[in-house]
C-alpha cells in the first residue's frame, strides 16, 4: 500500500510541474517579446513547438510506450525536463532556446499523459475509485496552472523589461521534476495487465479507422474548435493585460491565474447542473454566455484609463471580469468529451483518447498563431473578436454531434 502511495504521489507531482510548464507559454510569449524584440506573431511560434510534439507524440506513443514499459518512458520523460530545466537560465540568449525548450515539454508531456492515464488503473480498484483518482489528478492540473502563473509574475520585473531574472524559475521547476522522478523510480507497479492489453501496431491503425467515422468527424471537429477558443484566450491574456489595458506584466500573468481559478470552478460546478440537464442544452448556454462576455468586455478594455502606479487594488473592473469568462468556456471541454467516450464501447476509449490529444494540440497551435497573427496586424480587440467565428461554427458541430449519437442509439436499439 505504501508503495502504491508514493506512486499516486509522482502522480500528482508530474501533473502538477506539466501544468506549470505547459501553461507558462503564454508568459514566455510575453516575456521573449520584452526581452529579445520578437514580434507577436513570431513568438506565437512556441505554441506550435509545444502542441506539435505532443500530438505527433501522442499519436505514436500507443506503439512503443507498453513495449519500453510505462515507468521507464515516464521516468525518460522526466529526466528531459529535469535537464532542459536546468540549462535555460543558463544559456537561453537567444529565442531558438525556447523553442527547444517547448519541445522537450511536448514530447514528454505527451508520454507523461498517456503514461498517467494507463497507469491509474494499475494502482485503483473498480470504476469509482478510478474516476475519483482522475478527477483529483485533472483537479491538480488546474491548481499548477494557477499557481505557475502566480511563481512567474514574482520573478517578473516590471521596471526592466529585459531583465532575464524570470529564467531562474526554472531552477525550481528542474528541482520539482527531480522529486517526481525520484518518487516515480522508488516507486513499484504492476504493468503486467497493462501489457496483457496491449494491441502493438494495432493501436495505430485502429486511430486512423476511428477518425473516419462520421460520428468521430464531427467530434474532432468540436474538440479542434474549442482548444482553439480555448488557447486563444489562455495563451495571450498575459499579452493582452499589457498591450491593451497598459497594466504591469505581472499583473498580466496573475491574471493568468485569475483565468486557472475561474476554470476550476466552472469544471467543479458543472458536475451537479450536468446531472438535471441535457449536456448540450448546458454547453450552448455556456457558449452563449461565454459570446455575450465577449461582446460586453472588449469595449470596456478599450475605453479603460490606467493610473501610473496600478496594482490589484486600484485596478479597472474589466481587469477583473475579463479572465471570469472561464467559468463559461471550463465545462465544455470535459462534457464533450464525456458524450463521445460514453458513446463508444469501451475497447474503443483508447484510440478515441489519443485522438483527443492530436487534435486538442492542432487547436491549441491554431489558435494560437492566428490569434497572435491579428493581434500584431491589427489589435488585441479584434484578435478576441476573431473568437466569436470558432464559437459558431462549434455551435452548429455539436447539435450535429448530438443527431449522431441519438442517431447511433436508435441503431444500436
Amino acid at each position: 500500500m505504501n508503495k502504491n502511495l508514493l506512486f499516486r504521489l509522482s502522480l500528482f507531482i508530474n501533473y502538477f510541474v506539466f501544468a506549470i510548464l505547459l501553461n507558462c507559454v503564454g508568459t514566455v510569449i510575453l516575456q521573449v517579446q520584452r526581452n529579445f524584440d520578437i514580434t507577436k506573431s513570431g513568438a506565437s511560434i512556441l505554441e506550435a513547438f509545444k502542441d506539435m510534439p505532443i500530438a505527433i507524440t501522442s499519436f505514436l506513443v500507443a506503439s512503443f510506450l507498453p513495449r519500453i514499459g510505462i515507468k521507464r518512458g515516464m521516468l525518460m520523460a522526466l529526466a528531459m525536463v529535469a535537464i532542459i530545466c536546468f540549462m535555460i537560465p543558463l544559456v537561453a540568449d537567444e529565442f531558438w532556446y525556447f523553442k527547444l525548450l517547448f519541445m522537450v515539454i511536448g514530447i514528454s508531456f505527451a508520454i507523461i499523459k498517456v503514461g498517467v492515464f494507463s497507469s491509474i488503473g494499475l494502482v485503483t480498484e473498480g470504476p469509482k475509485e478510478h474516476s475519483s483518482l482522475m478527477s483529483s489528478i485533472e483537479g491538480f492540473f488546474m491548481v499548477g496552472v494557477l499557481f505557475g502563473n502566480l511563481f512567474f509574475s514574482f520573478f517578473i520585473d516590471d521596471a526592466n523589461p529585459k531583465s532575464t531574472q524570470w529564467l531562474q524559475l526554472f531552477y525550481y521547476l528542474g528541482v520539482l521534476t527531480l522529486m517526481a522522478f525520484v518518487f516515480l523510480w522508488l516507486s513499484e507497479v504492476d504493468e503486467s495487465a497493462a501489457k496483457d492489453e496491449d494491441m502493438g501496431e494495432n493501436n495505430f491503425m485502429e486511430m486512423i479507422k476511428l477518425v473516419l467515422k462520421p460520428l468521430v468527424l464531427v467530434f474532432v471537429l468540436s474538440a479542434f474548435l474549442f482548444v482553439l477558443i480555448e488557447q486563444s484566450f489562455s495563451t495571450w491574456m498575459p499579452t493582452f493585460y499589457n498591450d491593451v489595458l497598459k497594466v504591469p506584466a505581472s499583473m498580466g500573468v496573475q491574471a493568468g491565474s485569475i483565468l486557472a481559478g475561474a476554470f476550476a470552478l466552472g469544471r467543479l460546478g458543472a458536475g451537479p447542473i450536468l446531472k438535471r440537464m441535457h449536456w448540450l442544452t448546458f454547453v450552448l448556454i455556456c457558449l452563449a454566455l461565454l459570446s455575450i462576455c465577449i461582446v460586453i468586455n472588449l469595449p470596456l478594455a478599450k475605453g479603460v484609463t490606467i493610473s501610473e502606479n496600478v496594482n490589484w487594488l486600484n485596478a479597472p473592473l474589466i481587469a477583473y471580469i475579463f479572465p471570469l469568462m472561464g467559468l463559461f468556456l471550463a465545462p465544455i471541454y470535459p462534457t464533450v468529451n464525456s458524450t463521445i467516450l460514453s458513446s463508444l464501447p469501451k475497447y474503443m476509449h483508447s484510440s478515441m483518447s489519443g485522438l483527443i490529444v492530436v487534435f486538442s494540440a492542432l487547436g491549441g497551435t491554431t489558435g494560437s498563431m492566428i490569434t497572435g497573427f491579428v493581434f500584431e496586424n491589427y489589435d488585441g480587440g479584434t484578435a478576441f473578436y476573431m473568437s466569436l467565428f470558432p464559437i459558431g461554427l462549434m455551435v452548429i458541430s455539436l447539435i450535429m454531434l448530438n443527431r449522431l449519437i441519438n442517431q447511433k442509439k436508435l441503431q444500436t436499439n
